[in-house]
């Protein structure tokens, strides 16, 4: 039955349908139709997934008139049945919005940028390309994308940027977001995929939150997890956070550990479970390398060790140990708080390894999540477009580039493969030092979200590097552009995305894009065939013409990969009550729940993503090492030890801050911003405080606070809730008194993502507010504490 969707701003959750182990989740259809439209007058709703977060909710968009004027859930689809969050409901509203790029523009001599047709946007664009080609070579371009974007849009970015440009400058946002996840995965597994699935909420016996408040950033997730909790033989919780969030008030156990120590307290559930005898020996000796350096490695880091430097209690670290290695099906989940702090991808493996150690992997119920924050994430991964190789491919073996070189039919030199392709970071790093002179951004917003903001935009505002923004709206980042060129969002093209359990869903073309307004993905087939890239036989190196032609392709790229989508074609996507889990192959045309189910993993030499690294340094294996290691399809057991953050408070700065998302929003708001129900439940920045901290600064709720780290300050009201002590909190999506002023440029050793958690600073309180309390939301982890409620 339809639920109450004008309540998700009060009640982002909606209302609970408690199930119990094995039950199939029940179904709620969510829907909300533009103020005047009723059901009956929509036109035509048509099919797609959910874009404003990783979990890849199937809906139906309404259209009437050729106009976006709804969404409705789809009960069909496993991944949802039928629920949709306040951002799924809402966030459509803010395409409408009437400052929507229609037109390119073109920065003049002058320094203004102004309206242009597309040839003259895009010969200006070819132009300079050409010209830096001829005279400086493939590395003077790079390519800085979304986790947003189509795989289609992806696939063949990477095929231009990799076999016809040949440079190794391409990364994503998602590089911000979940890095780690795809490092973690690889580190033990041997290529990035998930291996578990959103149904083992249902079989679970005990669920682990480690760094992950999927109460603000997948409702609907949380949505199923507080289903399963509330129903007759509920699994047991436990959360890994510093902040009170809605997660960690439903935990059996809270772990509110300082910013930066997340190692410290792995390490010790790691020797918990070793020293009690929870471990699974023959598991171990069948299924895994490395396990005697791990026990080495973790002989002393006792529950009382992990106390003392994450400030949480010994005997929470031993009850949360106890739950994970008593419990028969645990499910663990991984997201951001791990992987933008400190050690992240060294604190993300461990979580694979404790998995590893009980051998629960690859059966209902059992395994781990390392969890995507965008849409996709997954399918900038597969393609390459992140600078990996597409298929998950490994850069660094040879037979790899020799089979891309064969389907694209170029020399295998072109293809970009003497190091470690270049992350993000680095990137812009290169744009600073004059090396890189095109940047091509699509669908971000980096002059907000990157660390270390004004820095960043002092290198974008320069004029030693052609930039060109491909994006929706005016941002930050379009303010500096040379080209602008306006591009279609989600519901105004066709093509796939692919969330975090590996399901694929079709997105079909719902109405037509405003003005002028083009799909990435025709903007590249545009710039390819400008540009002239041919195979060896002179033919076009990206020979398909539209989106269904650029996923067959991607089809044949992934044949006989881990992330094989050969036998899913856009018929069997239209066929499927909702989305299809890859690996999707002529004999599985049903798709793929989990992986590892014969704990046989992808980590043999000639198949594996890379040849793995040490977590401390980030140093790259070799392949002769890899191969020293005889892994032959075991999982490698990778430890870690801990290390104090570089990033540490003291006498003038005695604060960290962490940053994050709220509920309502989506990255920089350029999307959510522009909606009016999501706007006003959260239109400005805010600082959350602990009541001992607000008490000990003098700082009401309310009260304007200025926040200063050693790069930058901004000043926004408080909000008094629960945050453990000497930690602060604030959401990053804000242009005005933006987070990322405060965040330092240090990123992690293995998955090159930006530490954006464990930011020094000091509060200083400047009394009540001059223009009156501001709205701050009242729901989720921002609830105001008891004693100001």
């Amino acid at each position: 039955m339809p639920d109450a969707a004008e309540d998700r701003i009060t009640d982002p959750w909606g209302g609970a349908l408690p199930g119990s182990r094995g039950a199939r989740w029940p179904s709620r259809t969510d829907q909300w139709l533009a103020d005047g439209v009723r059901e009956e007058q929509v036109d035509r709703w048509v099919r797609s997934p959910c874009l404003l977060c990783s979990n890849g909710c199937g809906l139906d968009i309404a259209v009437r008139e050729g106009r976006m004027v709804g969404v409705r859930g789809r009960a069909g689809d496993a991944v949802n049945r039928g629920r949709l969050g306040p951002k799924g409901l809402f966030g459509w509203e803010g395409q409408l919005s009437p400052d929507r790029l229609t037109r390119p523009l073109i920065r003049t001599s002058g320094g203004r940028q102004v309206e242009a047709d597309w040839d003259t946007a895009m010969s200006l664009i070819v132009q300079r390309s050409q010209e830096l080609l001829t005279d400086r070579g493939p590395l003077s371009h790079g390519f800085y994308t979304s986790g947003q974007l189509m795989l289609e849009e992806y696939y063949t970015l990477a095929v231009i940027g990799k076999a016809g440009i040949g440079t190794p400058h391409m990364d994503g946002n998602t590089r911000l977001c979940t890095a780690t996840a795809a490092a973690a995965l690889k580190e033990t597994f041997g290529t990035d995929g998930q291996p578990a699935a959103y149904e083992d909420i249902e079989y679970t016996d005990a669920l682990f939150l480690f760094g992950h408040n999927p109460a603000e950033t997948q409702t609907v997730l949380w949505t199923r997890m507080r289903d399963r909790l509330k129903g007759p033989d509920r699994p047991l919780l436990v959360c890994v956070d510093p902040r009170s969030t809605p997660v960690a008030r439903a935990a059996d156990v809270h772990l509110a550990v300082r910013p930066g120590t997340n190692l410290a307290l792995m390490n010790a559930l790691l020797h918990e479970v070793i020293a009690r005898g929870w471990a699974d020996e023959d598991y171990l000796a069948r299924h895994t390398r490395g396990v005697e350096e791990l026990m080495s490695t973790v002989a002393d880091c006792t529950p009382d060790w992990a106390a003392d430097i994450c400030g949480v209690s010994a005997s929470a670290v031993r009850r949360a140990a106890e739950i994970f290695g008593t419990s028969e099906r645990v499910l663990s989940t991984v997201l951001q708080g791990f992987y933008q702090s400190h050690q992240a991808t060294a604190a993300s493996v461990q979580v694979n390894n404790l998995h590893l150690l009980r051998g629960i992997i690859g059966s209902p119920g059992c395994g781990i999540l390392q969890m995507n924050g965008q849409p996709t994430a997954q399918n900038n991964r597969e393609c390459g477009a992140n600078g990996d190789l597409p298929g998950f491919r490994n850069w660094a073996n040879e037979e790899h580039v020799r089979e891309l070189a064969r389907l694209w039919n170029v020399d295998p030199l072109t293809i970009p493969h003497w190091a470690e392709p270049t992350h993000a970071m680095q990137i812009f790093r290169y744009v600073e030092q004059g090396s890189i002179n095109l940047l091509w951004i699509a669908g971000t917003n980096p002059a907000l979200s990157l660390p270390d903001l004004g820095r960043l935009r002092a290198v974008l505002a320069s004029d030693q590097c052609f930039t060109v923004v491909s994006d929706a709206f005016p941002t930050e980042t379009t303010e500096l552009a040379d080209v602008v060129l306006p591009v279609a969002l989600w519901g105004e093209k066709t093509g796939t995305y692919t969330n975090t359990d590996r399901t694929v869903h079709l997105s079909e073309q719902a109405v037509s894009p405003p003005g002028d307004a083009r799909s990435d993905l025709r903007i590249w087939l545009d710039y390819g065939r400008r540009m002239g890239f041919t195979d060896r036989d002179g033919k076009p190196l990206v020979p398909w013409k539209d989106a269904e032609g650029a996923y067959r392709a991607w089809q044949e790229c992934s044949r006989g990969r881990p992330c094989d989508y050969s036998g899913l074609s856009y018929e069997r996507l239209r066929e499927a009550a909702g989305g299809v889990q890859w690996p999707c192959t002529a004999r599985n045309p049903e798709g793929t729940p989990r992986l590892y189910t014969t704990s046989h993993f992808n980590t043999a030499t000639e198949q594996c993503e890379n040849y793995g690294h040490d977590l401390a340094t980030g140093g790259t294996l070799t392949r002769q090492e890899h191969q020293a290691m005889k892994l032959e399809g075991r999982a490698r057991i990778s430890p870690a030890a801990y290390e104090p953050s570089p990033e540490a408070p003291d006498e003038q700065h005695p604060l960290t801050c962490t940053t994050g998302r709220t509920v309502y929003h989506w990255h920089t708001r350029t999307k959510t911003g522009r909606s009016p129900r999501l706007d006003a439940a959260a239109p400005g920045p805010w600082v959350e405080v602990s009541p001992e901290d607000a008490a000990a600064y003098g700082i009401e709720d309310g009260d304007l606070v200025r926040v200063e780290s050693r790069r930058g300050a901004v000043e926004v009201p408080a909000r008094i809730c629960g945050t453990r002590v000497g930690t602060v909190f604030m959401p990053f999506h804000y242009g005005s008194q933006a987070a990322n002023d405060l965040t330092p440029a240090l990123w992690d050793p293995v998955s090159k993502q930006p530490t954006f958690k464990t930011s020094a600073v000091r509060l200083t309180g400047l009394g009540p507010d001059p223009g009156g309390p501001a709205p701050v939301p009242t729901v989720g982890t921002a609830a105001p504490s008891e004693a100001e409620a």
